[in-house]
């Protein structure tokens, strides 16, 4: 295979990612975001889309020099207008070498505000010694907002206080996206999902830490925020969604062999949670997934679903959909097939359905990618996008 040129390599994807061709083209968008060939960081990870009460697109991403943890900051493109057209980059927070990274933010319909949860830690410290509490510092809950739709942003705040147990090491917020629940019980409440590593000696084979799963919840607006009890064992990077009774869902990554994703379920507003259970039809080679409410489609209540739907390895990115509540998932559209991983869905105020993912040809984090579709287009043949074009 002739090495791609970068002119070549930004053809695929952004203007000449082949749609299937017996539909019109202008059902679908797509548009590349962030790419290993933009030199203003050497990758870019970690997708996050949400949509303003003033109907403004935010895609946040991680800017990284290295890996997991090193130098990385919080990126964010905006788009006035359904993701046709999307601003510059800019930087929601740097600072300096150390670790600012899974950005989870929520609307509050109530006022507007943009809350953005962060993750902190100093770049020099690891994950493993981080788990294992070897490092000089840990991981630290931070949180952001906007009142002007993204344009600027408040200075971080330390949340570790009311947010994090002094027990646990490893602190991850997301990635992906909170909610604001609906239901007449706890209307206006605010939701994020965030995962965690404990003490669990009993678990020879981690070195005797566990992997598990929290929520934290806000009833004023997110000026305060509390914890929920924990979901484990070995669950983590969750989403949750609001089902139609006011139940709380959990989706979660799972490192419990089962190749599919985890679940728990709440009935109080996410104070407390059910044991786990795995989610068979969501087939999942350990990653990160999304999960969202779409709302009414066609007269049915419909949620979303999309990860790379395969037991074995990172590919085949995929949207399912759910009519019952996600007791069962009753159809499955391939959005790519090729080398993918992380992603975040949302509902754009036209009522399309975004879908913001990282793919690529090799490896799933060549790039970070927006598609834009109808939703009847998730109850066509065929997949959105094809292989990456030849030379």
């Amino acid at each position: 295979m002739k090495t791609f040129t970068v002119i070549a390599f930004l053809l695929v994807f952004a203007t000449s990612c082949k749609l299937n061709p017996e539909r019109d083209e202008k059902a679908i968008i797509v548009k590349e975001l962030w790419s290993q060939s933009d030199t203003s960081y050497n990758n870019f990870r970690i997708p996050s889309l949400i949509v303003t009460s003033n109907n403004t697109l935010l895609a946040f991403a991680e800017g990284r020099e290295g890996g997991d943890t090193g130098n990385i900051d919080i990126l964010l493109k905006r788009s006035t207008d359904h993701g046709k057209t999307w601003e510059s980059q800019t930087v929601v927070w740097d600072d300096g070498n150390n670790t600012c990274g899974n950005p989870c933010p929520v609307i509050d319909q109530n006022t507007g505000r943009i809350i953005l949860f962060m993750t902190w830690n100093l770049g020099s410290d690891h994950e493993s010694d981080i788990i294992r509490k070897k490092s000089q510092d840990t991981r630290v809950p931070y949180m952001t907002y906007s009142d002007d739709d993204g344009l600027t942003w408040s200075e971080p705040q330390n949340m570790l206080e009311s947010c994090k147990d002094t027990s646990w090491g490893w602190y991850a917020t997301g990635p992906g996206v909170g909610i604001q629940l609906t239901s007449a019980a706890f209307k206006g409440r605010l939701v994020i999902p965030c995962n965690n590593s404990y003490d669990a000696p009993d678990f020879e084979k981690t070195d005797g830490f566990g992997y598990g799963c929290h929520v934290l919840l806000s009833d004023d607006g997110g000026t305060s925020w509390r914890m929920s009890e924990m979901i484990e064992p070995q669950v983590n990077e969750s989403q949750v969604v609001e089902l139609s009774d006011g139940t709380l869902m959990m989706n979660m990554r799972s490192y419990n062999n089962k190749a599919c994703r985890a679940f728990s379920l709440s009935t109080d507003g996410g104070e407390t949670w059910s044991d786990i259970q795995h989610a068979a039809q969501l087939v999942e080679p350990v990653c990160q997934a999304s999960i969202i409410h779409y709302g009414d489609y066609e007269g049915k209540n419909m949620y979303l679903f999309s990860n790379p739907a395969v037991p074995f390895s990172r590919t085949n990115m995929t949207i399912k959909t759910s009519f019952d509540d996600c007791s069962t998932w009753s159809n499955s559209k391939l959005i790519y097939e090729g080398p993918s991983a992380y992603s975040c869905l949302t509902r754009l105020n036209n009522d399309r359905i975004a879908l913001f993912f990282e793919c690529g040809e090799k490896s799933p984090y060549e790039k970070m990618m927006f598609v834009s579709l109808d939703p009847r287009e998730l109850f066509t043949p065929g997949s959105v996008l094809v292989n990456f074009i030849k030379e």
